[in-house]
């Protein structure tokens, strides 16, 4: 079985991070949530890794969490619903105040926790063909782990539209409401993630990581082992629930979900 999280450091000190379930567009599940949490506290240990760039293996970046993931984890115990709530909540807390700069290239499919994924880096590309969706409220369940993060990344009223409506929304929007930072034509990303590279290598790593400190503390972005907890319990408890149970069964049925209201009948 391919390991589903792969990582590579050149000699240049660039670690890539790359989710590797394409077959199911990169969707994590508790092995890839496990894979990611050691990838990323292996690299930030590691003092010849200058940056990280994180990818999606395939067409797609990342599709979310894994449905069927999702029905199992509906029918945990509640210590480890907990547990895997926790996983989802304390991987994006890494990335989010990982010391180094880290990037994300986007392609595809993000959704979900791609979305927090992205909130938590510090530059954003995107090619034109990504398609973005806060989509969690679709099948019953509340994006809190990621949710402290989307607010700060896109600002309190874009979050309230798009994690409140789960729509689907593309990559010149995305640019809009600051959830990437640029699109980037498919024959130019690659130069332009090395562009950007070749900036933070012009960087004094030491005062990389005070500055991303600073205004991490500053802006209430360093979550303590208080606020993390409350984030996952509010997160397995509602996907533990009964709209979490019905939503994740419309989705895998591809059905409408039975609190779905049709639109009225318009006047003749």
């Amino acid at each position: 079985m391919a390991a589903p999280v792969l990582l590579e450091v050149d000699a240049r000190g660039v670690a890539t991070v790359t989710l590797n379930r394409p077959e199911l567009g990169n969707a994590y599940d508790a092995d890839l949530l496990t894979a990611l949490i050691e990838g990323l506290v292996r690299l930030e240990g590691d003092p010849a890794v200058r940056a990280l760039v994180i990818r999606g293996a395939g067409r797609h970046f990342q599709a979310g969490a894994d449905i069927n993931w999702l029905a199992r984890a509906a029918e945990y115990p509640p210590e480890e619903a907990f547990v895997a709530s926790m996983a989802t909540t304390r991987a994006m807390q890494l990335l989010n105040e990982f010391s180094k700069p880290t990037m994300a290239v986007v392609r595809g499919a993000c959704f979900g926790g791609g979305c927090g994924i992205v909130c938590c880096v510090d530059v954003a590309l995107a090619t034109p063909d990504a398609i973005f969706g806060l989509t969690e409220v679709r099948v019953g369940v509340a994006p809190t782990p990621i949710s402290t993060h989307m607010v700060h990344a896109m600002g309190l009223r874009h979050t309230r539209r798009y994690a409140l409506t789960g729509e689907r929304f593309d990559a010149a929007e995305a640019c809009r409401i600051g959830l990437v930072h640029e699109v980037v034509a498919p024959e130019a990303i690659e130069q332009r993630v090395a562009d950007v590279l070749d900036a933070v290598f012009l960087s004094a790593p030491g005062a990389i990581a005070a500055t991303k400190r600073s205004f991490l503390a500053a802006n209430g972005l360093t979550l303590d082992a208080r606020a993390m907890a409350m984030l996952a319990h509010e997160s397995w408890t509602q996907r533990n629930s009964a709209e979490g149970r019905e939503g994740t069964a419309a989705f895998r049925e591809k059905r409408r979900p039975a609190w779905y209201v049709p639109p009225l009948p318009q006047d003749a």
